[in-house]
């Protein structure tokens, strides 16, 4: 199985990405969060640290565009190449409202004309292989029987499909009805995205699609970084791994970052999800939570690595969060 981590806007960054190499070593290829193509083909510094090369060193990195216009893909996508990067991904799956009301990410799913000129103009324009990020439609499932002809037109390096629509944003569970149809009719090489958050859904949907043989995990390696290593080898995170892991996210946040206040958005975030794993975790998440000030923030986590175990089955704690 090839497993890859999902860009995830704000949180799976470089620092978090080379940490996450460094203490769990299993993934075969991280996806940066979406860079936005403009007309310039000008990139904001945060979008050139993340892809620099020197900071994505010993991992495969994917860069990830959202556009809906040929011409900025291009532009974009010949900058990126000439930092050594020799794929690129299409993102049809952002459901952000802001995103959708410029008719991209899987705003864009709903112009199927336009669509299938773009992507026309972006494979005609053959500099480098690319992949696609895809939900299965905007508004019913029933789109997604129209967007796989149209994907089946094009030499598209490998689709990752989200089964869900657009409306869904993370609710609902995903269609698999819908994925079943795509592998029967794709042309392309498949990757799964949605809701694998332990080893228990890892196995029901291998037992279920066993000639699927990539998988694309975004929330669950958030909720539990060591995730896809206890799947490759059998061996639970433990907590002081886990410890090193935060230290070391945290540490790179403080070398980077100036402010606090900076600092603490990024960890808050980061602690949203990870907070899941841990017993009786209410009153430190909190704490977190309620941080104003660096020393407030570690007291908190200190004490939660100190008095808290990491929970064996934490399925339960993620059905009010994320299901």
């Amino acid at each position: 199985m090839n497993f890859y981590f999902a860009p995830m806007e704000g949180l799976s960054g470089y620092i978090y990405r080379n940490a996450h190499r460094i203490y769990f070593n299993s993934i075969d290829k991280y996806f940066s969060p979406f860079i936005s193509a403009n007309e310039s083909g000008s990139f904001k510094k945060r979008e050139l640290d993340d892809l620099a090369p020197e900071n994505n060193q010993d991992l495969v990195l994917i860069p990830q565009i959202l556009t809906n216009k040929a011409k900025d893909f291009i532009l974009m996508a010949n900058k990126i190449k000439l930092m050594g990067y020799d794929e690129i991904n299409l993102n049809l799956g952002c459901p952000s409202g802001t995103v959708v009301a410029k008719n991209k990410g899987a705003g864009f799913l709903a112009k199927t004309a336009e669509l299938d000129g773009f992507l026309y103009e972006i494979f005609a324009w053959g500099g480098t292989k690319i992949s696609l990020k895809t939900r299965i439609g905007k508004e019913h499932p029933d789109e997604f029987y129209q967007l796989i002809e149209i994907f089946n037109k094009y030499p598209i390096e490998e689709l990752t499909i989200h089964p869900r629509i657009q409306k869904d944003f993370y609710k609902n569970k995903p269609n698999i009805d819908v994925f079943k149809y795509a592998l029967s009719y794709s042309k392309n090489a498949l990757c799964y995205n949605g809701d694998i958050f332990t080893m228990k859904e890892y196995k029901e949907f291998t037992a279920e699609f066993p000639d699927v043989h990539s998988i694309m995990i975004g929330r669950g390696l958030l909720v539990n970084p060591g995730l896809t290593k206890e799947i490759k080898n059998n061996i639970k995170v433990d907590k002081n791994t886990l410890r090193e892991f935060h230290d070391k996210v945290y540490s790179e946040y403080k070398r980077v970052l100036f402010g606090d206040v900076n600092i603490l958005y990024k960890m808050k975030n980061l602690w949203f999800c990870m907070i899941s794993m841990f017993s009786e975790n209410e009153k430190y998440a909190k704490k977190i939570k309620k941080s104003v000030r660096l020393h407030d923030y570690e007291d908190a986590v200190s004490s939660l690595f100190r008095e808290q175990n990491l929970l064996d089955n934490y399925e339960k704690n993620l059905i009010s969060k994320f299901k």
